[in-house]
């Protein structure tokens, strides 16, 4: 499986998309795959309406339901807390240099273990994100 990913319609228009990506979490123990939200859209005419918790919530239960351990994501730290994700540092998770851990969060599922700390390795395709 390579990720996840989801579209909203309203009768024929798509008003919004969502992709969990598979990505690395370098540990100590070698790399372990984890999900990564990125990207979400939705329309602007949309936003404010539930689309995108929608999207959201539809993701997150499907890797909850696969088995899948955690969840990263670069993004607004007043939009993601209210699902669940904390600061990844507080899970010992961290981003690549290059990106800023004060947006950075995790989200532990049921799966999830406390060895599960290390580096996030993107693939050089989220550059292009």
């Amino acid at each position: 499986m390579l990720g996840l990913e989801f579209v909203a319609e309203d009768d024929g228009p798509i008003l919004g998309h969502i992709l969990f990506s598979h990505v690395e979490l370098l540990t100590q123990h070698g790399p372990r795959r984890v999900l990564a939200l990125a990207p979400m859209a939705v329309l602007p005419e949309r936003q404010g309406q539930g689309v995108g918790t929608a999207l959201v919530r539809a993701g997150l239960d499907a890797a909850e339901r696969l088995g899948e351990p955690l969840i990263v994501v670069l993004g607004h730290a007043e939009y993601y807390p209210r699902f669940g994700f904390v600061p990844a540092h507080q899970l010992g998770v961290s981003p690549p240099p290059e990106y800023p851990a004060s947006h950075f969060f995790a989200l532990p599922l049921s799966a999830y273990e406390p060895a599960l700390r290390g580096r996030i390795a993107y693939p050089p395709s989220f550059a292009e994100l």
